[in-house]
């Protein structure tokens, strides 16, 4: 008999992991987590929009959202980060390391 973790395990890995959030006006909307990092005692999350559908994926800006965590009691959030040079600060390494993992080539678009 299989171990059911190991199956489980094993598909998550060509899964996207796909997150429903929502937002402080009640809107709810579904990412898929790109990277997630830690500095300085902080854990950072970098999701994009999620979309079931080629078409959409295709036609969006690829836009990317960055989190930070925090936790209520037991429970870990999502929440945004309201000091501007720490967004812009984790957002540039997060783009930095999202280029190394999907090796983005700006020669290619230049030919």
């Amino acid at each position: 008999m299989s171990d059911d973790k190991d199956i489980i395990g094993g598909m998550n890995e060509f899964t996207p992991d796909i997150y429903t959030l929502e937002d402080e006006e009640g809107n709810v909307q579904e990412f898929e987590l790109l990277d997630v990092m830690e500095m300085d005692g902080e854990k950072y999350f970098a999701l994009t929009p999620y979309f079931e559908d080629a078409q959409e994926m295709l036609d969006s800006d690829g836009e990317i959202i960055v989190l930070k965590s925090e936790f209520e009691g037991d429970e870990e959030m999502m929440v945004t980060i309201d000091d501007d040079d720490e967004y812009e600060h984790i957002g540039n390494i997060f783009l930095e390391r999202l280029e190394q993992m999907y090796d983005f080539d700006d020669e290619d678009e230049k030919e």
